[in-house]
């Protein structure tokens, strides 16, 4: 059987992270070249692209406008085209009520979580336009659902959201064939939602599916959206939160 997403490169932002680590391993199963990206190099990034001749691994601030045009044009010319973006860097900060949240403290989360996804698409689709591609936006159920003490988070989350949209709709209506779809993660394990195992227990008690999720679970749904199966799909967004918000 030939692999899911055989002779694509895929550009994975926050790789450093749970979920990217996790998307980064269904990618490499699928056959894809995978270029990880992060401020810093993560033990798990290092171990994958020991282990894989196809995994490397760029330092990209994905705040930085000219690195996004950097990366991607190093990209093109090593591997001769961009076939797939996964916007997945991001940052969950320090919970409190909205009247306590100081302006560069939501700055900060609205540059990475979703200035930093706008930056990505802009450049990805310039470079997609001649031969299509799919831009995979890690969002969060956090922005289609409110909780508290997360406000910022949420906004940046529901921009992410929206702005995907916009971006499947304005590369179809130019002709370009680039799919744009968001993943909503719900509860997943990783460093950035981990607690006390009481408290595990008391978020999985509140899920249908009576657990938490794991990076692979928003993996597999990423290797759709990269792949040719889902050639008819944008501008979508796909939960991923074993039933949670269904509630």
């Amino acid at each position: 059987m030939t692999a899911r997403l055989q002779n694509k490169t895929a550009l994975i932002t926050g790789g450093a992270g749970g979920i990217g680590i996790g998307i980064a391993k269904c990618y490499l199963r699928e056959g894809a070249r995978v270029i990880l990206s992060d401020l810093q190099e993560s033990d798990g990034e290092r171990a994958l692209v020991r282990d894989h001749d196809t995994a490397s691994f760029v330092t990209l601030d994905v705040t930085d406008e000219t690195a996004w045009q950097t990366t991607i044009g190093d990209i093109g010319d090593q591997f001769g085209q961009l076939d797939i973006l996964v916007n997945c860097a991001g940052i969950l900060p320090e919970m409190k009520p909205l009247d306590e949240i100081t302006l560069p403290e939501w700055q900060r989360v609205m540059d990475i979580n979703l200035t930093g996804n706008f930056l990505g698409m802009k450049h990805a689709i310039k470079a997609m336009k001649a031969a299509g591609g799919s831009i995979i936006d890690i969002s969060s159920i956090a922005g289609m659902v409110a909780s508290p003490l997360i406000s910022s988070y949420s906004a940046s989350k529901g921009g992410t959201r929206m702005l995907t949209k916009a971006a499947a709709i304005d590369a179809t209506t130019k002709g370009y064939n680039i799919r744009v779809n968001s993943v909503h993660p719900g509860v997943i394990n990783t460093p950035m939602t981990s607690g006390p195992n009481d408290q595990v227990a008391q978020v999985s008690a509140a899920i249908p599916m009576k657990r938490v999720g794991q990076p692979q679970d928003i993996g597999e749904i990423c290797v759709y959206l990269g792949s040719d199966e889902s050639n008819y799909v944008t501008g979508s967004e796909f939960t991923v939160d074993g039933g949670y918000t269904a509630v």
